[in-house]
């Protein structure tokens, strides 16, 4: 009988595999809020609200220190550059997606999401 991973710890392995494959991503791209180097992956509307968003590639940017830890995401410049980067539609399609706020990831979807960023 092989033990099975929690779901908190699969769900923290999960991001931790998602968000180094978004600042892998968004390296040469720089802090979606201010263009410095990338040291984080932040979320336009952040995990503890938005759970729907968690693994969403078009919410999840590579961020900077400062942007993403001590401004909180410094969200309206990410606003600003999601229309730079990506245009008033992509921004606006990603916004419309906030409608749906939470959502419990299973055990199968969280295995998917290691498998498919790792």
């Amino acid at each position: 009988m092989s033990l099975k991973i929690t779901l908190p710890k699969l769900t923290a392995k999960a991001q931790k595999i998602f968000n180094t494959y978004i600042r892998k991503r968004d390296e040469q791209l720089g802090c979606i809020s201010c263009g410095a180097e990338i040291d984080h992956a932040g979320h336009y509307f952040s995990v503890g609200q938005y759970s729907a968003l968690r693994f969403d590639e078009q919410n999840v940017h590579g961020q900077c220190l400062r942007c993403n830890n001590f401004l909180h995401g410094n969200l309206i410049n990410y606003r600003f550059g999601l229309i730079a980067r990506y245009g008033e539609d992509y921004t606006a399609k990603l916004e419309n997606k906030a409608f749906v706020r939470f959502r419990k990831w299973s055990r199968e979807e969280l295995e998917e999401i290691v498998k498919k960023y790792k």
